[in-house]
């Protein structure tokens, strides 16, 4: 190549590498919470206070801010109760084809039966900006603070704030009292700033369903009984003088005087805090090789419960390595496993569990990653959060048993010929994972109950189509991204999202313009079909004829979203081609995928066009099959019409 030809590559690459990687410069609020609160674990009850520092990052002049008071929906008649029962209406045929009721089975009508002593109560008792009290008006799950001076575009502002609440009986993520014997499952236990972003106030009333907050740093003081252990988010200030195994060993911790111990815990970069506390919780901990500090705390019961969490400690600090290397480095000095909670709920460094399953502690824990350390609204975009998450622990989770199972020292021999059984029975292929999440999309497809998925996360018809679309439909348009640009640019768009959106507020353009500049491909109408309708795809194989001594088959587009197209022809001698139709609204071509293969690339297909005619040179009498798709990673709702077997 010409000398000044190669240079001008150069400079391209340069510049592509630099935009692909540039931080986006989109403003947003930053936020700093000095919070410190104290339990009374007898009444259930507790009082705080917080001082906060708002930084308004944004153009806009507030005339109000707004607060989250979570808890207040565990009452009686509330909007999550109210809408629970309302959901529970709704009759579903399950894949017995009994009839039952879409309820979220954490819920129910529980809240409704809840006595004076068993209810969520959050209650700000005042706001003082220097000093002067805040007019507030409370909307059950949301406080409005009505303000007596403006918070003007760059500036910052310091909020006191004085709170009290009482713990409900464990319902939805937060409480006491679980069925597994927690006594306190924290979370969503502070008034907590509702996020103001370029679209405005977020304010969401909680009935149960995503989060949204802003990016800061915690500094939160818990006074409990001494003989309470605290598991939380960020690092222990005072763990010398704490114990309960996060001194540092050979530390002699000193006695408690009095009956309680305040535990400080700070943390940067984060947009949430959770912690969790029990007389009876076992703590166990390890640092990796990259120097994360890993925790597990439970309660014990037996030899084969102690076997399980220990064995979380040990799948964690395996799958590091490999979730660092697929989509970008953990940024926090710790994460802990805590058991609590209702199934599993993520937090900032840390999770709440209710048991030691590692499906779920992968998801939970991949949960860092996908909202996290990339905030987006999970209101709006649920199938970012949940989707996104989805897939990544399938791909954790076949690394995982693929590479390490078999090799736990807590696993038994029983359980480590299963997953050998196992792993040598999924030839199939599409990653195991993958086809759970392709076979709960079909199902939403098939109960007609689908909706958009840009559909609000609290305003879904049906907890079930909320449910399938967030995770599995979500989780679909990531394998089905790898299909549309090839996997590997698909990883590498995961790396670039990361290193462009980490410690943001991305959004479902952001990410798919991370992934045409990566990829070089257009791909908005990937995202509206996907996201903005219900649209599906089918493709099927239709008439073959000779047409000039070339063999003619048309491929029949029978669905109404359109994609690129890929047509495997097998023949009798064994040898195989691969005909690959790009879609027009592509602009260019994935890359070949595997060099094993002849690939012949077409020209562009039409998306107007209902059928396309693909031609090769083969006598029709050396056909052995036709396929749509060998590799199923197009979600096709009726795979039945996708391969035609020519009889001898």
């Amino acid at each position: 190549m010409h000398k000044l030809k190669i240079f001008s590559a150069l400079l391209f690459t340069v510049f592509l590498v630099n935009k692909v990687s540039a931080q986006p410069d989109r403003w947003q609020q930053h936020i700093k919470y000095n919070i410190s609160v104290t339990m009374n674990v007898a009444a259930n009850q507790f009082n705080g206070t917080e001082k906060i520092e708002y930084i308004n990052n944004s153009p806009d002049t507030l005339q109000k801010v707004f607060i989250h008071l979570y808890w207040n929906a565990f009452q009686p008649n509330s909007s999550m109760d109210v809408r629970s029962r309302e959901l529970g209406k709704n009759m579903l045929t399950n894949r017995r084809g009994d009839q039952v009721q879409d309820w979220d089975p954490r819920v129910k009508d529980r809240i409704s039966k809840l006595t004076d002593t068993e209810t969520g109560i959050q209650k700000v008792f005042s706001v003082k900006i220097n000093g002067k009290d805040q007019q507030l008006i409370e909307h059950e799950t949301i406080l409005e603070v009505r303000l007596d001076k403006a918070i003007l575009p760059k500036t910052k502002t310091n909020l006191d704030i004085s709170f009290g609440g009482q713990v409900p009986i464990q319902i939805r993520r937060s409480g006491r009292d679980n069925t597994e014997g927690i006594r306190y499952s924290m979370s969503q236990w502070y008034p907590k700033m509702v996020e103001y972003d370029y679209q405005g106030w977020n304010a969401n009333p909680y009935i149960a369903r995503e989060f949204y907050g802003v990016w800061g740093d915690y500094d939160v003081k818990i006074t409990i009984d001494k003989k309470y252990l605290v598991a939380a988010t960020g690092v222990l200030q005072n763990a010398n003088q704490i114990g309960f195994g996060f001194e540092t060993p050979g530390t002699k911790v000193p006695a408690v005087v009095g009956n309680t111990l305040t535990w400080n815990f700070t943390g940067s970069n984060i947009h949430d805090f959770v912690w969790a506390a029990d007389p009876d919780y076992k703590h166990l901990s390890k640092k990796t090789v990259s120097g994360v500090m890993l925790h597990v705390f439970y309660k014990p019961s037996n030899d084969k419960n102690d076997s399980a969490w220990n064995n979380v400690l040990w799948a964690a600090e395996k799958v590091l390595p490999f979730m660092e290397k697929k989509f970008g480095k953990y940024p926090y000095p710790q994460y802990s496993f805590i058991e609590g909670g209702d199934g599993g709920m993520e937090y900032a460094m840390a999770t709440l569990l209710k048991g030691p399953g590692l499906g779920t502690v992968f998801h939970e824990w991949m949960h860092s990653w996908y909202q996290q350390i990339m905030g987006t609204n999970e209101s709006l975009f649920p199938w970012m959060d949940e989707g996104f998450t989805d897939y990544a622990t399938g791909e954790v989770s076949d690394y995982y048993y693929n590479e390490w199972a078999a090799q736990s020292p807590f696993t038994s021999d029983a359980v480590k010929a299963a997953i050998a059984r196992m792993n040598d029975a999924n030839k199939t292929k599409l990653p195991l994972h993958q086809s759970g999440s392709y076979d709960g999309y079909f199902g939403l497809v098939r109960s007609g109950l689908e909706e958009p998925m840009s559909t609000h996360s609290d305003h879904y018809n049906t907890n079930f189509a909320y449910g399938s679309a967030s995770y599995s439909k979500g989780a679909t348009f990531m394998g089905q991204l790898g299909y549309i640009i090839g996997d590997s640019i698909r990883d590498k768009v995961l790396l670039n999202y990361y290193d462009q959106w980490h410690f943001k507020h991305p959004n479902a353009n952001d990410f798919i313009r991370v992934a045409e500049k990566t990829s070089g491909l257009a791909l908005q109408w990937y995202k509206e079909y996907w996201v903005n309708t219900t649209k599906t795809i089918d493709y099927a194989v239709g008439d073959i004829s000779i047409n000039d001594n070339k063999t003619v088959i048309i491929i029949k587009r029978l669905g109404k979203m359109p994609m690129p197209v890929e047509v495997l022809l097998t023949f009798k001698d064994g040898t195989k081609e691969l005909h690959y139709m790009p879609l027009d609204l592509m602009f260019g071509e994935k890359p070949n995928e595997d060099a094993s293969v002849t690939r012949i690339v077409h020209k562009e297909w039409p998306w107007v066009n209902p059928e396309y005619a693909v031609e090769t040179s083969r006598n029709i009498k050396d056909l052995k099959s036709i396929e749509i798709d060998p590799s199923q990673r197009l979600a096709d709702v009726n795979r039945s019409n996708n391969k035609l077997v020519i009889p001898d």
